[in-house]
């Protein structure tokens, strides 16, 4: 398959990864499409309700898919998001990397992608490109045999359990449907850092002396998004901190959104939240290794710090205070501005209270 990615090797190398799917048989999945498709829905007015935020785009589309499900949709999203840097790269390859070269990149993105099927329990899939298959995009995914094989690992109660992860996804879709400017945002970052790539290989070496001189100081520099932001320039750090900055208001707002709207109809959501909150944070060995090099580690920072945010910006302003950063681009928080609240506050033009 020509291109710089493989990504028949990147299907078939994902699928190897996630292994054998269990609750396979249909009788484990009744009643899931129809759970979902309610609770998805009921999801929408709810997080209404809590943030004000409903969505532009009409109402959203539950999908229950299982990994393999999870992984194709996933694919069809880097394909997607890629074609600058994959088009950079065709133009650069011949002779054996044209062969080599896209097997090792498919091969690399379908052990990650493998990997995340196992463990992904919803997602919300934005609109990337309008003109480009619209029905298989702006879609909330829910991943039955790893919701079923939480529910039954710790107890949990279905019907409050699936309502839980419908607010967390519809939340997302609403950031992305509800902020009028939201949308366009977060992919002018993406295009940004793709349209900076430079496939030069001396980018390697002087991403090895980077890393060796941020050792030398104690630092680790795959802790803001792992092997990404090893190789990125110094123009491409600067959105990869914007889209962290973002990311993080994204998620922990997610997170806070869930428990508030749910909270008088998810009365085990306290128990959902701290075993997910473990998960989050029990990995070792291969585990933590993987993550930190596929920037997921970094990922999963995102929630801590998002809700500590928005939890010190409404406890000095409340909501109204907070409704500022959904007010324009230019009010989204920096990464440093997440972990100092107080600089962001001074910036919107509310003087943050005295130490």
């Amino acid at each position: 398959m020509g291109g710089a990615v493989d990504w028949d090797v990147a299907r078939t190398i994902a699928a190897k990864v996630a292994g054998r799917e269990p609750f396979q048989a249909g009788r484990y999945r009744d009643g899931l499409e129809e759970d979902f498709a309610r609770y998805t829905a009921m999801a929408e007015d709810l997080v209404a309700e809590c943030t004000g935020l409903r969505s532009l785009d009409g109402k959203a589309r539950g999908c229950v898919t299982n990994r393999e499900g999870w992984v194709d949709a996933n694919l069809a999203s880097f394909q997607r998001l890629l074609k600058p840097i994959t088009t950079k790269l065709e133009d650069k390859m011949d002779g054996k990397e044209s062969v080599f070269g896209p097997k090792i990149a498919g091969a690399e993105l379908g052990a990650m992608l493998g990997w995340m099927s196992t463990r992904v329990l919803g997602q919300y899939d934005l609109l990337v490109i309008e003109d480009e298959n619209p029905e298989d995009q702006d879609i909330v995914y829910y991943v039955a045999p790893n919701v079923l094989m939480l529910e039954q690992r710790y107890a949990f109660p279905p019907q409050e359990f699936r309502l839980w992860l419908a607010l967390h996804e519809v939340t997302h879709r609403a950031q992305f449907t509800g902020v009028p400017w939201m949308r366009e945002h977060f992919l002018g970052l993406v295009n940004s850092t793709m349209d900076s790539v430079d496939p030069d290989p001396k980018r390697f070496l002087a991403a090895a002396q980077r890393l060796l001189e941020a050792r030398k100081r104690g630092e680790d520099p795959m802790d803001q998004g792992g092997m990404m932001a090893l190789f990125a320039s110094e123009e491409q750090l600067e959105v990869i901190n914007e889209v962290a900055g973002l990311m993080s208001l994204l998620e922990g707002h997610g997170d806070i959104t869930m428990d508030r709207a749910g909270k008088d109809l998810i009365p085990s959501q306290e128990r959902f939240a701290r075993v997910l909150r473990n998960r989050r944070q029990g990995a070792s060995g291969f585990t933590k290794v993987f993550q930190k090099l596929a920037g997921l580690e970094a990922k999963m920072k995102q929630y801590a710090e998002g809700e500590h945010f928005i939890q010190s910006v409404e406890g000095h302003g409340g909501m109204e205070l907070l409704d500022k950063a959904w007010a324009e681009p230019a009010n989204v928080p920096s990464i440093a501005e997440i972990r100092d609240p107080s600089q962001w506050i001074e910036r919107v033009g509310v003087s943050a209270p005295a130490a």
